[in-house]
């Protein structure tokens, strides 16, 4: 390298020039002036002190550039210097195989580092680093700029540097002598506690004192004030006004050349910021922001004190989940303030209601849990939910709305249902998601029973989503046969689910576990898809197709159902008049504007609309006529009497009779026996469905009774 050869010669130079080598004195120079000439455009600018060393160094460790700082603070000559390793600096000690000034670091960063001078003298020097370019940009080697560290503080300098640290400090400082007397106290200690230094010194700390700790707590204060070590804790003092306020303390001792206490210090601070600071954390880990009750972590804890209590006095208690009913939809409709105000208003007229030793919390949005710690018997559990319960049968009154509310209770009572917190309060969701099936406010005892239901529809669930997947879903048709010719008009699709160990599982069994979660959504795209396929496989082999109905969960319906609908019609190339739309009375309760919208937009598709289960539900006669519904379908409750019993003949006769003013079709469910068809034909009935006929049958059965023509013979059973 061309930095090499230039160390090389300065080591000669000086030597050179006593012997009068004016050739090595010319090469010398020659050399010197090409090195200027590579480093010129990369040599980094430096801000040097005039007693500043600056070295600068090759890649491999040597010297190549010594200014006249380096030669003051260490005593080699420049030609000394230049061409030696860098490790000549080094402590005889610490001489290592990579020098730290070759180490790659940021230029601003500077460290500390131990040289050897000349003399051998070593000494603390400040280093910082910068790197060098060569003329193509590639780093050629290392600038090392090296300062002498500021003289250690004499003894006179160090007692001011403290003493104004002491007063300038932000933490109280008191200072006692071995009388326990006040001898100097800072700023700070003035402004925390309101004493002057005039009203403080010469007196003990007593004057701050609360009164409020403990002998015991004031024996270890007054131990480590005698020398029995540091203490470290907090105290409540009290300011020159009076008022109490927390401090963090450090109480210290000094003694003298003979061992003795001459002195004893505490440091502290006013901790009454951070102390608020805590409460307010506390209070949002562990309360209710909108109500002000115990929240579910709180609550946890409180229950698994009480059932702890409970176990050494063999006691009982109760756990109560209580669900409120239409709070999101008073939200929504008046807004979320009047829905916050009203959980407000539930909150406290239940804990009005509660003994104090009784637990509310709110744990959701509109969910509250009640824990009787001490009940005698099962019964009183039953006695406060009743009294809850009557809570809401009046109005609430919120601004200028009366708002009415209701609830559904569940009920685990220990050590019947158990002693751990974390089953009870899963066995109190158990039963209120069971009294929340009903209509009316209630509440129910957990049993074990509802337990093991729970955890089959869970099981059901799992197995569910594994059946989409593993192809265990299949379709059965049930033909609806005409009344008038008693030839096929059409069929229902109805799902089945044939599981690999258990054979075929009841629709009544699987479908009201995908009803309670997003499952039945699967569960009916899938239905309207293999519907839809099966029409387009059939028809492609030439067979004539009549009207498949298919049944529709109120969950599907939305303003994306006609939508989902379109795309798998188009995708299997079906056409609208070939689906039949089945949808329950359910639906109807779900808002009738929003629901005959997307009705019409279903009906302007081409589609036609069957309301099935008729007269089991709740409908509105009112809303009926507005329905774009083509088809009434007479549940089979109502089939299973005729045409012997007067109620179920009364009932059947009014919907056939309001479905033929209203220019609907009729179609008569679960028929199993010629009596049952013969009363509604003579009805008008339009059309039956059941056993009669025939059940569901799979989709070869189905083409197979297409294909022969079978129809009902109704002479033969007339």
């Amino acid at each position: 390298m061309l930095e090499a050869r230039v160390a090389q010669c300065l080591r000669l130079s000086h030597e050179a020039q006593q012997q009068g080598g004016l050739q090595l004195a010319a090469t010398l120079a020659q050399l010197q002036g090409e090195l200027e000439q590579l480093r010129g455009a990369s040599r980094p600018v430096l801000r040097l002190a005039p007693a500043d060393a600056l070295l600068e160094i090759d890649l491999e460790g040597y010297l190549i550039g010594w200014n006249h700082g380096a030669e003051q603070m260490f005593g080699y000559a420049e030609f000394e210097a230049l061409g030696q390793h860098i490790l000549l600096l080094y402590p005889p000690d610490d001489v290592q195989a990579s020098a730290v000034e070759l180490l790659p670091v940021q230029a601003e960063v500077a460290v500390d580092v131990l040289r050897r001078k000349k003399s051998g003298v070593l000494t603390w020097l400040r280093m910082q680093r910068h790197a060098m370019f060569d003329q193509a940009g590639k780093i050629c080697g290392m600038a090392v700029r090296l300062s002498a560290l500021a003289e250690p503080l004499t003894d006179i300098d160090k007692v001011r540097l403290h003493a104004r640290i002491i007063e300038d400090s932000e933490q109280g400082v008191l200072i006692t002598d071995a009388d326990e007397r006040i001898v100097s106290v800072n700023s700070s200690f003035s402004r925390i506690t309101g004493y002057s230094p005039f009203e403080a010194i010469g007196r003990t700390p007593d004057l701050l004192r609360s009164g409020v700790h403990d002998v015991e707590f004031r024996a270890k204060v007054r131990a480590a004030m005698r020398g029995h070590g540091s203490w470290r804790g907090e105290i409540i003092g009290r300011r020159k006004n009076g008022e109490l306020f927390p401090q963090a303390v450090t109480i210290s001792v000094v003694r003298n050349e003979y061992g003795d206490i001459s002195h004893v210090f505490s440091l502290f601070s006013d901790i009454s910021v951070h102390k608020d600071a805590e409460a307010r954390m506390q209070r949002m880990a562990n309360y209710d922001t909108l109500t002000g009750l115990p929240n579910r972590c709180l609550l946890n804890q409180l229950v698994v004190q009480g059932l702890a209590e409970a176990k050494r006095q063999e006691t009982h208690g109760a756990l109560m989940v209580i669900d409120i009913s239409r709070i999101g939809s008073i939200s929504d409709t008046l807004g979320h303030e009047v829905g916050d105000q009203l959980v407000i208003a539930i909150g406290a007229l239940f804990r009005g209601a509660l003994r104090d030793a009784d637990i509310l919390a709110r744990v959701d949005n509109s969910k509250f849990v009640v824990a009787l710690l001490h009940i005698e018997k099962r019964e009183h559990a039953a006695n406060v939910a009743q009294k809850l319960l009557n809570l809401l049968d009046a109005p609430i009154r919120i601004d200028a709305h009366a708002l009415y509310v209701g609830a559904s209770i569940g009920i685990t009572v220990y050590p019947e249902d158990g002693m751990e917190a974390p089953a009870l309060f899963r066995f109190a969701d158990v039963a209120v998601a069971k009294a929340a099936q009903t209509i009316e406010p209630t509440f129910l005892f957990y049993r074990e029973d509802m337990n093991r239901r729970a955890k089959e529809h869970l099981r059901l669930e799992s197995e569910m989503r594994l059946a989409l997947g593993d192809q265990e879903l299949e379709l059965h048709y049930q033909p609806k046969v005409s009344l008038i010719n008693g030839q096929i008009v059409g069929a229902e699709a109805l799902l089945r689910w044939k599981h690999p160990l258990r054979g075929m599982v009841s629709p009544g069994v699987f479908i009201p576990v995908a009803e309670e979660t997003s499952l039945i959504l699967e569960l009916g795209t899938w239905v309207l898809d293999e519907a839809c396929r099966q029409i387009r496989e059939w028809e492609d082999r030439g067979l004539r197709m009549p009207v498949i109905a298919v049944n529709l969960s109120a969950r599907q319906f939305d303003a994306h159902l006609p939508a989902r609908v379109a795309a798998v019609l188009e995708r299997y190339r079906v056409r609208p008049d070939q689906i039949m739309l089945e949808i329950t009375e359910s639906l109807l309760m779900r808002g009738a504007d929003k629901v005959i919208e997307i009705m019409n937009e279903l009906v302007a598709m081409g589609l036609s609309l069957a309301l099935d289960d008729f007269g089991t539900g709740y409908s509105s006669l009112a809303y009926l006529k507005k329905f774009p519904i083509s088809t009434l379908k007479i549940d089979r409750a109502f089939v299973i009497g005729l045409p012997y019993e007067e109620n179920d003949c009364a009932i059947a006769r009014a919907i056939v009779t309001m479905a033929q003013q209203l220019r609907q079709e009729i179609v008569a469910e679960g028929v199993e026996t010629p009596e049952q068809m013969r009363f509604l034909r003579s009805l008008g009935c339009d059309q039956l469905q059941g056993y009669l006929f025939s059940p569901a049958v799979t989709a070869v059965e189905f083409e197979a009774m297409l294909g022969e023509g079978r129809q009902l013979m109704l002479e033969e059973i007339m």
